[in-house]
Protein backbone atom coordinates (compact mmCIF):
# COMPACT_ATOMS: atom_id res chain seq x y z
CA UNK A 1 0.00 0.00 0.00
CA UNK A 2 1.03 3.92 -0.80
CA UNK A 3 0.58 6.23 1.88
CA UNK A 4 0.91 9.86 1.19
CA UNK A 5 1.90 12.04 4.14
CA UNK A 6 0.14 15.53 2.74
CA UNK A 7 0.25 17.88 6.02
CA UNK A 8 1.92 20.98 5.37
CA UNK A 9 2.12 21.67 8.78
CA UNK A 10 3.79 18.79 10.15
CA UNK A 11 7.07 18.66 9.48
CA UNK A 12 7.74 15.48 7.57
CA UNK A 13 10.93 14.42 9.06
CA UNK A 14 9.58 13.93 12.61
CA UNK A 15 6.64 11.66 10.86
CA UNK A 16 8.09 9.93 7.61
CA UNK A 17 10.87 7.51 9.58
CA UNK A 18 8.46 6.48 12.38
CA UNK A 19 5.58 5.87 9.83
CA UNK A 20 7.96 3.65 7.76
CA UNK A 21 9.12 1.88 11.04
CA UNK A 22 5.42 1.12 12.05
CA UNK A 23 4.53 0.54 8.96
CA UNK A 24 7.40 -1.91 6.90
CA UNK A 25 5.12 -3.09 4.36
CA UNK A 26 4.03 -0.06 2.84
CA UNK A 27 5.55 2.52 0.96
CA UNK A 28 5.71 6.05 2.47
CA UNK A 29 6.41 9.32 0.62
CA UNK A 30 5.60 12.98 1.14
CA UNK A 31 3.21 14.87 -1.15
CA UNK A 32 5.01 17.00 -3.79
CA UNK A 33 2.41 19.78 -5.14
CA UNK A 34 5.11 20.42 -8.22
CA UNK A 35 6.01 16.88 -9.12
CA UNK A 36 3.66 13.81 -10.73
CA UNK A 37 1.16 12.26 -9.02
CA UNK A 38 1.98 9.58 -6.59
CA UNK A 39 -0.53 7.34 -7.15
CA UNK A 40 -0.89 6.49 -3.60
CA UNK A 41 -4.26 4.68 -1.79
CA UNK A 42 -3.72 6.47 1.51
CA UNK A 43 -3.12 10.35 2.15
CA UNK A 44 -2.30 11.06 6.22
CA UNK A 45 -3.88 15.03 5.72
CA UNK A 46 -4.18 18.17 8.08
CA UNK A 47 -5.54 20.97 6.66
CA UNK A 48 -5.20 20.35 3.30
CA UNK A 49 -4.96 22.33 0.03
CA UNK A 50 -7.91 21.75 -2.24
CA UNK A 51 -5.30 21.13 -4.97
CA UNK A 52 -3.95 17.89 -3.30
CA UNK A 53 -7.49 16.24 -4.29
CA UNK A 54 -7.17 17.37 -7.94
CA UNK A 55 -3.60 15.96 -8.43
CA UNK A 56 -4.19 12.55 -6.17
CA UNK A 57 -6.79 11.28 -8.12
CA UNK A 58 -6.24 7.89 -7.03
CA UNK A 59 -7.13 8.22 -3.25
CA UNK A 60 -9.34 5.96 -1.60
CA UNK A 61 -9.06 6.83 1.52
CA UNK A 62 -8.06 9.77 3.88
CA UNK A 63 -6.70 9.55 7.81
CA UNK A 64 -6.98 12.68 9.65
CA UNK A 65 -4.68 13.78 11.81
CA UNK A 66 -7.21 15.05 14.39
CA UNK A 67 -10.35 14.17 15.96
CA UNK A 68 -12.09 17.01 14.34
CA UNK A 69 -13.16 16.53 10.73
CA UNK A 70 -15.38 19.60 9.91
CA UNK A 71 -12.50 21.07 7.82
CA UNK A 72 -12.52 18.42 5.28
CA UNK A 73 -16.01 17.92 4.85
CA UNK A 74 -16.29 21.49 3.41
CA UNK A 75 -14.20 20.74 0.81
CA UNK A 76 -16.16 19.92 -1.81
CA UNK A 77 -12.92 18.95 -4.28
CA UNK A 78 -12.84 15.54 -2.09
CA UNK A 79 -15.03 12.79 -4.02
CA UNK A 80 -17.68 11.35 -2.63
CA UNK A 81 -16.60 7.60 -2.68
CA UNK A 82 -13.15 8.79 -0.98
CA UNK A 83 -13.34 7.75 3.08
CA UNK A 84 -12.62 9.76 5.52
CA UNK A 85 -10.90 8.38 8.80
CA UNK A 86 -10.69 10.58 12.34
CA UNK A 87 -8.14 9.34 15.04
CA UNK A 88 -9.89 8.30 17.97
CA UNK A 89 -8.60 8.97 21.07
CA UNK A 90 -5.32 8.63 20.41
CA UNK A 91 -3.64 10.38 23.60
CA UNK A 92 -6.55 13.54 22.76
CA UNK A 93 -8.93 12.45 25.61
CA UNK A 94 -7.29 12.21 28.77
CA UNK A 95 -5.38 15.44 27.47
CA UNK A 96 -9.25 17.09 27.36
CA UNK A 97 -10.03 15.74 30.55
CA UNK A 98 -6.83 17.21 31.95
CA UNK A 99 -8.01 20.51 30.68
CA UNK A 100 -11.31 20.40 31.88
CA UNK A 101 -10.14 19.23 35.11
CA UNK A 102 -7.44 22.29 35.67
CA UNK A 103 -10.65 24.59 34.00
CA UNK A 104 -13.01 23.10 36.57
CA UNK A 105 -10.44 23.38 39.96
CA UNK A 106 -9.79 26.86 38.75
CA UNK A 107 -13.14 28.47 39.20
CA UNK A 108 -14.77 25.46 41.62
CA UNK A 109 -11.83 26.04 44.19
CA UNK A 110 -11.37 29.68 43.78
CA UNK A 111 -7.54 29.58 42.63
CA UNK A 112 -8.27 32.35 39.87
CA UNK A 113 -9.55 34.53 43.09
CA UNK A 114 -6.53 33.45 45.21
CA UNK A 115 -4.24 34.58 42.59
CA UNK A 116 -6.02 37.91 42.89
CA UNK A 117 -5.28 38.13 46.34
CA UNK A 118 -1.76 37.76 46.20
CA UNK A 119 -1.06 40.24 43.34
CA UNK A 120 -2.57 42.75 46.05
CA UNK A 121 -0.59 40.93 49.09
CA UNK A 122 -4.23 40.19 50.63
CA UNK A 123 -4.48 37.05 52.93
CA UNK A 124 -7.53 35.88 51.65
CA UNK A 125 -9.43 33.22 53.86
CA UNK A 126 -12.82 33.01 51.80
CA UNK A 127 -14.91 29.58 52.50
CA UNK A 128 -15.00 28.41 49.71
CA UNK A 129 -17.81 25.78 47.89
CA UNK A 130 -18.32 22.00 47.56
CA UNK A 131 -18.36 20.19 44.55
CA UNK A 132 -22.08 19.78 45.36
CA UNK A 133 -22.47 23.50 44.36
CA UNK A 134 -20.81 22.60 40.48
CA UNK A 135 -22.78 20.20 39.19
CA UNK A 136 -21.04 19.32 35.61
CA UNK A 137 -22.54 19.27 32.38
CA UNK A 138 -20.64 17.95 29.39
CA UNK A 139 -21.98 19.27 26.20
CA UNK A 140 -21.16 15.64 23.69
CA UNK A 141 -20.29 11.84 24.98
CA UNK A 142 -18.34 10.61 22.28
CA UNK A 143 -14.91 9.01 23.21
CA UNK A 144 -13.71 12.22 24.36
CA UNK A 145 -16.63 13.46 26.50
CA UNK A 146 -17.09 10.14 27.94
CA UNK A 147 -13.52 10.65 29.50
CA UNK A 148 -14.42 14.44 30.03
CA UNK A 149 -17.62 13.54 32.00
CA UNK A 150 -15.84 10.14 33.90
CA UNK A 151 -12.80 11.85 34.98
CA UNK A 152 -14.41 15.10 36.42
CA UNK A 153 -17.16 12.49 38.28
CA UNK A 154 -14.50 10.80 39.83
CA UNK A 155 -13.39 13.71 41.78
CA UNK A 156 -16.91 14.36 43.39
CA UNK A 157 -18.69 16.46 41.15
CA UNK A 158 -22.28 16.09 40.13
CA UNK A 159 -22.21 15.10 36.38
CA UNK A 160 -24.43 15.06 33.45
CA UNK A 161 -23.82 14.30 30.11
CA UNK A 162 -25.90 15.30 27.08
CA UNK A 163 -25.39 13.49 23.31
CA UNK A 164 -27.53 12.80 20.26
CA UNK A 165 -28.83 9.57 21.60
CA UNK A 166 -29.06 7.95 24.82
CA UNK A 167 -26.01 6.75 26.17
CA UNK A 168 -25.47 4.51 29.84
CA UNK A 169 -22.38 5.87 31.42
CA UNK A 170 -21.83 4.82 35.16
CA UNK A 171 -22.03 7.92 37.55
CA UNK A 172 -22.94 10.22 34.97
CA UNK A 173 -26.63 11.36 34.17
CA UNK A 174 -27.50 11.13 30.93
CA UNK A 175 -29.74 13.83 29.00
CA UNK A 176 -30.37 12.50 24.90
CA UNK A 177 -32.24 14.34 21.91
CA UNK A 178 -33.21 17.87 21.32
CA UNK A 179 -36.81 17.70 24.20
CA UNK A 180 -34.09 16.92 26.70
CA UNK A 181 -31.26 19.94 26.09
CA UNK A 182 -33.26 22.36 28.32
CA UNK A 183 -33.65 20.21 31.21
CA UNK A 184 -29.60 19.14 31.21
CA UNK A 185 -28.40 23.25 30.79
CA UNK A 186 -30.96 23.76 33.73
CA UNK A 187 -28.92 21.82 35.98
CA UNK A 188 -25.65 22.94 34.45
CA UNK A 189 -23.55 24.74 36.43
CA UNK A 190 -19.98 24.19 34.91
CA UNK A 191 -20.85 23.32 30.97
CA UNK A 192 -18.14 21.71 28.98
CA UNK A 193 -18.57 21.77 25.15
CA UNK A 194 -16.69 18.90 23.65
CA UNK A 195 -19.40 18.13 20.61
CA UNK A 196 -18.53 17.75 16.91
CA UNK A 197 -18.96 20.29 14.53
CA UNK A 198 -21.84 20.01 12.10
CA UNK A 199 -24.69 21.80 10.71
CA UNK A 200 -26.71 21.12 14.04
CA UNK A 201 -24.53 22.50 16.58
CA UNK A 202 -23.23 25.25 14.76
CA UNK A 203 -24.52 28.26 17.22
CA UNK A 204 -25.38 26.20 19.88
CA UNK A 205 -24.08 28.05 22.67
CA UNK A 206 -26.12 31.20 22.53
CA UNK A 207 -27.95 33.49 24.44
CA UNK A 208 -31.01 30.93 24.69
CA UNK A 209 -28.96 28.23 26.04
CA UNK A 210 -26.53 29.71 27.84
CA UNK A 211 -29.52 31.66 29.59
CA UNK A 212 -30.41 28.46 31.28
CA UNK A 213 -27.86 27.50 33.09
CA UNK A 214 -27.42 27.53 37.06
CA UNK A 215 -26.52 31.20 38.41
CA UNK A 216 -22.76 31.67 38.50
CA UNK A 217 -22.55 29.72 35.54
CA UNK A 218 -19.01 28.73 33.82
CA UNK A 219 -18.53 27.74 30.14
CA UNK A 220 -15.51 25.57 28.70
CA UNK A 221 -15.22 25.59 24.88
CA UNK A 222 -12.65 22.68 23.60
CA UNK A 223 -15.18 22.14 20.81
CA UNK A 224 -14.76 23.89 17.85
CA UNK A 225 -15.09 28.37 17.27
CA UNK A 226 -18.03 28.02 15.33
CA UNK A 227 -20.02 26.17 18.77
CA UNK A 228 -20.43 29.94 20.08
CA UNK A 229 -21.74 32.64 19.22
CA UNK A 230 -19.46 34.89 20.66
CA UNK A 231 -20.89 38.61 20.72
CA UNK A 232 -24.19 36.12 23.01
CA UNK A 233 -21.18 35.60 25.81
CA UNK A 234 -19.83 38.99 25.42
CA UNK A 235 -22.89 40.40 26.32
CA UNK A 236 -23.85 37.86 28.98
CA UNK A 237 -20.89 38.47 30.68
CA UNK A 238 -20.90 42.15 30.67
CA UNK A 239 -24.66 42.21 31.51
CA UNK A 240 -24.26 40.03 34.28
CA UNK A 241 -25.87 36.69 33.22
CA UNK A 242 -22.86 34.31 32.69
CA UNK A 243 -19.56 33.98 35.57
CA UNK A 244 -17.07 33.18 32.92
CA UNK A 245 -15.16 31.44 30.33
CA UNK A 246 -12.47 29.23 29.41
CA UNK A 247 -12.15 29.29 25.59
CA UNK A 248 -9.41 27.35 24.09
CA UNK A 249 -11.45 27.42 20.21
CA UNK A 250 -12.85 30.37 18.40
CA UNK A 251 -14.17 31.88 15.13
CA UNK A 252 -10.83 33.07 13.93
CA UNK A 253 -7.55 31.87 14.65
CA UNK A 254 -5.05 33.71 15.77
CA UNK A 255 -7.66 35.30 17.81
CA UNK A 256 -7.44 39.14 16.91
CA UNK A 257 -6.01 41.38 19.26
CA UNK A 258 -8.69 43.31 19.60
CA UNK A 259 -11.14 40.86 20.35
CA UNK A 260 -12.58 41.28 23.77
CA UNK A 261 -12.08 37.97 25.10
CA UNK A 262 -8.54 39.15 25.82
CA UNK A 263 -9.33 41.92 27.72
CA UNK A 264 -12.02 40.38 30.00
CA UNK A 265 -10.48 38.85 33.01
CA UNK A 266 -13.42 36.59 33.48
CA UNK A 267 -12.62 35.04 30.28
CA UNK A 268 -9.78 32.59 30.38
CA UNK A 269 -8.41 32.07 26.80
CA UNK A 270 -6.20 29.44 25.56
CA UNK A 271 -4.81 29.10 22.11
CA UNK A 272 -6.01 25.49 20.49
CA UNK A 273 -3.98 23.28 22.91
CA UNK A 274 -6.85 21.66 24.84
CA UNK A 275 -5.21 18.60 23.05
CA UNK A 276 -2.76 17.80 20.51
CA UNK A 277 -1.94 15.38 18.17
CA UNK A 278 0.37 13.27 20.10
CA UNK A 279 2.37 11.62 17.11
CA UNK A 280 3.45 7.89 18.73
CA UNK A 281 -0.13 7.25 19.90
CA UNK A 282 -1.46 8.38 16.15
CA UNK A 283 0.91 6.34 13.85
CA UNK A 284 0.47 3.15 16.12
CA UNK A 285 -3.49 3.77 15.66
CA UNK A 286 -3.18 4.36 11.74
CA UNK A 287 -0.82 1.44 11.47
CA UNK A 288 -3.16 -0.84 13.15
CA UNK A 289 -6.07 0.78 10.67
CA UNK A 290 -3.83 0.25 7.70
CA UNK A 291 -3.20 -3.32 8.74
CA UNK A 292 -6.82 -4.25 8.61
CA UNK A 293 -7.62 -2.42 5.33
CA UNK A 294 -4.81 -4.42 3.85
CA UNK A 295 -6.36 -7.80 5.33
CA UNK A 296 -9.59 -6.30 3.77
CA UNK A 297 -11.41 -5.72 7.61
CA UNK A 298 -13.43 -2.69 7.96
CA UNK A 299 -12.50 0.05 10.43
CA UNK A 300 -13.71 2.02 13.36
CA UNK A 301 -13.48 5.75 12.84
CA UNK A 302 -14.82 6.04 9.89
CA UNK A 303 -16.65 9.33 9.07
CA UNK A 304 -20.57 9.35 8.22
CA UNK A 305 -20.70 12.50 5.98
CA UNK A 306 -23.98 12.77 6.14
CA UNK A 307 -23.66 12.81 10.21
CA UNK A 308 -20.89 14.74 9.66
CA UNK A 309 -18.83 12.67 12.39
Amino acid sequence: MHILFACPHHDPDAWVPRLAAAMPGCRISVWDPDGPPSGADVALVWRPPAELFKHETGLTTLFNLGAGVDALLKMPEIPSHVRIVRLEDAGMAVQMAEYALYALLRVSRDFEAFDHAQARQHWDTREGSRPADWPVGVLGLGQVGLRVAQTLAGFGYPVAGWSRSPRDVPGVESFAGVAALPAFLARTRFLVNVLPLTPDTVGILNRDTLSRLLPGAHLVNVGRGEHLVEDDLVQMLEEGEIAGATLDVFHTEPLPRDHPFWHDARVHVTPHIAARTLRDESIAQIAGKVAQLQRGEAISGVVERSRGY
